[in-house]
């Protein structure tokens, strides 16, 4: 099986790692520091579950890697649409991309059955310019619950979990799915095939729906947020609106609330990915999270008020952010 890292950065080059562990055939393309730190030292990961390295093929040239089974995307989603020359080298005839990706995916309807099928989000696939780059068809869903961060160039600093759930968007187990959950499982990772793969979107999105603008407005931890009263209040009305989108499109996760906030609390003293993109001056990924489920609301006739009035704010400083 041959895979491609594309972005492998904290969350992408843990993957890579872990796949060339299990004996896969890797490759990661990155760029700058990271990239050379790679190309000498291989992959560095710092984890409670023990240290290691991994000599994974790093490079910038797609072209040097040619086309893979399935293209592992690390990259940010508002980077999707211009991903074109780093993923169209990679891609074969029945190449797979696995998007690790926060938010509503550009996929998110593609084989959806029912009223809404085929209905494009603008504000994650604006024009379609992300599918366009990236066919529905070749996409799985992949929904993130392991916390990673870059510690320096070519060393990962895992957190905490260990589980990618994949899945079809049609909702079938499919063979490809099957075959790369097997070699994450090799690699030391949890990878389960989900039979519909949206109810786990919609549970990882409540809490970046709401932590993450929250912290990048705020500056604050997760526990901070969540052992503030009132900002808890805040991101309970929010998780209770996003729920109320995802039932108006017949998806319940089975999550409480609580039990989001309680997990939440757990992770302690971590800054979110927003938060950290804001620090680091790079573009803030809002409008998969926070755009699209507005979107959505739009779509299904859901008031969602204390959404609409984080957004207006969280926009306002992505656009400084930009600037």
């Amino acid at each position: 099986m041959r895979v491609a890292v594309v972005g492998a950065g904290a969350i992408g080059a843990y993957v890579g790692a872990a796949l060339h562990r299990a004996g896969a055939d890797v490759h990661l393309l990155a760029r700058g520091p990271h990239l050379a730190a790679m190309q000498q030292h291989g992959v560095r990961t710092l984890s409670p579950r023990g240290d290691w390295t991994a000599r994974v093929p790093a490079t910038d040239q797609p072209k040097e890697i040619g086309p893979v089974d399935h293209v592992f995307l690390g990259l940010k989603a508002n980077s999707y649409a211009a991903c074109g020359p780093l993923v169209e080298p990679l891609l074969d005839r029945h190449t797979s991309v696995i998007a690790a990706q926060n938010g509503i995916p550009w996929w998110y309807f593609h084989r959806h059955g029912g009223p809404h099928d085929g209905t494009r989000v603008e504000s994650v696939d604006p024009d379609g310019s992300v599918s366009a780059v990236l066919a529905p068809e070749r996409a799985i869903g992949c929904v993130v619950y392991a916390a990673t961060e870059l510690e320096g160039p070519g060393v990962v600093r895992h957190l905490e979990g260990t589980r990618f759930s994949i899945g079809e968007p049609d909702r079938t187990i499919s063979r490809r799915c099957q075959e790369f959950s097997e070699a994450m499982q090799q690699g030391g990772l949890k990878c389960p095939v989900e039979p519909d793969l949206r109810n786990d979107i919609w549970i990882k999105l409540l809490g970046n729906i709401s932590f993450n603008p929250i912290s990048a407005l705020t500056r604050a931890t997760m526990r901070q947020m969540c052992l503030h009263d009132s900002t808890r209040g805040v991101i309970e009305l929010m998780m209770t609106e996003t729920l109320q989108v995802a039932a108006a499109l017949g998806c319940r996760p089975d999550i409480s609330i609580e039990r989001r906030l309680a997990g939440a609390e757990r992770v302690g003293d971590h800054r979110t990915s927003t938060l950290q993109d804001l620090e680091k001056g790079k573009p803030l990924e809002l409008d998969v999270l926070l755009a699209a489920v507005i979107e959505l609301a739009a779509i299904t006739g859901v008031p969602v008020p204390t959404l609409r009035t984080v957004d207006a704010i969280s926009d306002l400083l992505a656009q400084g952010a930009a600037a």
